[in-house]
């Protein structure tokens, strides 16, 4: 049986890893074993850049966590050694950057993740990585918002062109008449 001192370290461990589930935008579960030191390395430095939390995870404790904050479909992947990769801004980074990283070593084995309180699974995640950057869709959506705007700006514009145009002719056409 731990010792109280144990208990209270162990609960504070589940605290913390519940208060980054609730914070995360997404998460991913990943199988790092068979990786090298330098292999290892490169992807914390990787997810690190992306702007992603990085760190191995005991299970037991990650279960409990899952558990508070309603990620239990996350509680059959929790075996043999597992890191947990969050993110709390763009949704898309740890996917992106963990499904790369898989391609080039196969012994990174994704297990799960989740978005938004959903658990997703590996075709998920992939789905995910595919989607582009968090900045890229805002750029799209405000583009879509501004291409009617500028449609009705050159409308506008013809119109006024049309009009002065067609002022200038009668313009001419009078001046034209005053002449003859």
């Amino acid at each position: 049986m731990p010792s109280q001192k144990i208990l209270e370290q162990k609960k504070e461990v589940v605290q913390e890893l519940v208060e980054k589930l609730k914070k995360a935008s997404s998460g991913i579960l990943v199988d790092y074993r068979g990786l090298t030191v330098e292999q290892d390395t490169e992807l914390r430095n990787q997810l690190r850049k992306a702007g992603v939390e990085y760190k191995v995870v005991k299970n037991t404790l990650t279960r409990f966590a899952a558990k508070e904050t309603g990620y239990e479909g996350l509680d059959p992947f929790l075996h043999g050694p597992t890191s947990l990769a969050l993110t709390y801004e763009d949704p898309v980074a740890a996917a992106k950057v963990l499904t790369e990283f898989a391609k080039k070593n196969e012994k990174l084995e994704i297990k799960v993740g989740f978005v938004d309180g959903k658990v997703i699974d590996i075709n998920g995640i992939k789905a995910l990585a595919d989607l582009p950057p968090r900045e890229v869709l805002i750029a799209k959506v405000l583009g879509g918002f501004n291409a009617p705007i500028s449609g009705f700006v050159n409308v506008l514009n013809a119109n006024l062109r049309g009009l002065a145009v067609a002022l200038n002719a009668i313009a001419e056409k009078k001046a034209a008449e005053g002449q003859a």
